[in-house]
């Protein structure tokens, strides 16, 4: 389960708690990894109890999904990719983002954990693919939008998991594996910019 982000109108105490919450358990996700980590451990390092845990999220796993949702969101808006329109620089920069993220995520987990790898690349490619269809949405680009997008966020998710992989070999860093990974993006949404 997913817990929908905070509301404008949300009292200011909860988002303050919520946070505590999220703050806390990426603090000690690294040391323990997730499979170890305990909702009592989170409240505790929170300085909050049980309940409190638990009437922000059902469980671990709705806290390990919230928190992927939102620290990918943040990466996001840093770079205004969910205000902008198509042009090759922001395809070019989601890619980055996806690659920087994904080796960000690994190396908060402490040992190889399958709920958190899922989540991670569920989170990724969900959000990647709503930014595409977004941009060929404006763009009327005459395809298909939803599968264009679907095929370039699991596309680009599943370049960078292998960049991530091999970037110790390689020592290509994000910003040189979006460019060299830009043509075989490109194809897939079939948008061509003035602009880009």
């Amino acid at each position: 389960m997913l817990i929908n982000s905070p509301t404008e109108r949300e009292d200011p105490r909860t988002t303050r708690t919520r946070k505590l919450i999220i703050d806390a358990f990426m603090e000690i996700l690294g040391g323990k990894g997730f499979q170890n980590l305990t909702v009592q451990d989170i409240a505790e390092s929170a300085g909050v109890h049980r309940g409190t845990f638990y009437s922000h999220f059902p469980d671990k796993y709705a806290l390990l999904a919230f928190s992927i949702q939102q620290n990918f969101q943040q990466e996001i808006e840093k770079r205004m990719l969910n205000d902008s329109t198509y042009s090759e620089k922001n395809l070019r920069d989601l890619i980055v983002v996806v690659c920087e993220f994904i080796s960000h995520a690994h190396g908060l987990r402490a040992h190889s954990e399958q709920q958190f790898a899922l989540l991670v690349e569920a989170q990724v490619k969900k959000q990647s693919q709503e930014i595409i269809q977004k941009w060929l949405d404006e763009a009327g680009s005459g395809i298909e939008p939803e599968r264009a997008a679907i095929s370039a966020s699991w596309g680009m998710y599943g370049l960078a998991l292998q960049w991530n992989r091999d970037k110790r070999k390689t020592k290509i860093s994000a910003d040189q594996f979006a460019d060299e990974i830009f043509p075989l993006i490109v194809p897939k949404i079939c948008i061509t910019s003035e602009n880009g």
